[in-house]
């Protein structure tokens, strides 16, 4: 994945700029508002996106820079990136179905009927919805949108970086929650070796961990908090490729650790997040990943979809 297509992406959505997708806020705060030792940690509020998460960015770059036949879009999703691909097919006045394993959350399965997507939920795990999907385009000839492991996808993710860079110059080092890989490929494809990019991964749900210590990606087992947005069970091929390149930590989590951060960024600072949003301030919080004292650390705060009544 080249900057040349990340920079295309983000020349792709300057027309829909507001309505489609939104240029989302970097906070920059000192280290000790979050109790770790290092000189700034950064809070890209990707959850404000449209449609609730980063996806919107990947799945809008897909719609755009592909003819969509009369069929619409069809798409498998642990929940995030069917909402991202149902809220673009919408603004463009296309149909789209959306596949959903049963470990999708009543909310993202609501969120999707609000949009107007036709939901078929089928499977345990995000695996089997897929392979729903995947029969169902064969059968139909929509367009597919996968979740993390296409070009457009990546790219589209990747003008999270680019964005921070413009907002707020180089972090030292950039935390990324990994399911299939689309974020950090994106990510670490921009920035490449001009910053550290850290993967992190929830215990119960470790694709990249996994495919690191096999020499491969391999499939693994999934559950847990994170599991209906980080519910792939093996990393991607892009994300394998960029990542073997460009990303030297591969960090995991405990649950708790995440549900702890969740409640903090909720109850300090108002931010209703989702598991998957709070693996970069749980890696920091319980040791996972420890910064330099003078490091600037930047968080990628991804999702949103979530009922705020379960961090109370």
């Amino acid at each position: 994945m080249s900057r040349e297509a990340i920079a295309a992406a983000a020349a792709r959505f300057a027309p829909h700029d507001g309505a489609f997708l939104r240029r989302t806020p970097l906070w920059k705060l000192p280290g000790a508002a979050f109790g770790v030792r290092c000189d700034e940690v950064w809070l890209k509020l990707e959850h404000l996106q449209v449609s609730g998460s980063f996806k919107a960015r990947g799945m809008l770059n897909r719609l755009l820079a592909q003819p969509i036949p009369g069929a619409g879009v069809v798409v498998a999703s642990g929940g995030n990136a069917g909402i991202a691909t149902a809220a673009a097919a919408r603004r463009l006045g296309v149909r789209c179905e959306v596949f959903v394993p049963t470990v999708c959350s009543p909310a993202k399965r609501a969120r999707l009927r609000e949009l107007g997507a036709h939901v078929v939920v089928t499977g345990d795990v995000y695996a089997q919805a897929l392979e729903a999907c995947l029969e169902r385009q064969r059968a139909t000839g929509a367009l597919l949108t996968h979740a993390y492991d296409q070009p457009e996808v990546v790219a589209g993710a990747g003008t999270i970086a680019r964005e921070i860079e413009e907002q707020g110059g180089r972090p030292d080092s950039v935390l990324v929650s990994v399911g299939g890989g689309g974020l950090i490929a994106g990510i670490a494809s921009w920035f490449r070796r001009e910053a550290r990019i850290v993967a992190l991964e929830p215990e119960l749900a470790p694709t990249l961990f996994a495919a690191r210590a096999a020499g491969a990606p391999v499939d693994v087992a999934v559950s847990g908090l994170a599991a209906d947005s980080l519910g792939a069970k093996r990393i991607g091929s892009i994300a394998w490729d960029i990542t073997q390149q460009f990303v030297g930590d591969a960090v995991l989590v405990p649950d708790g650790a995440i549900g702890a951060a969740q409640r903090t960024l909720w109850k300090e600072f108002k931010l209703a997040v989702e598991p998957a949003a709070a693996l970069g301030l749980a890696a920091l919080q319980a040791g996972a990943y420890v910064p330099g004292e003078r490091e600037r650390v930047c968080l990628v705060v991804c999702g949103a979809n979530v009922d705020p009544a379960t961090l109370a």
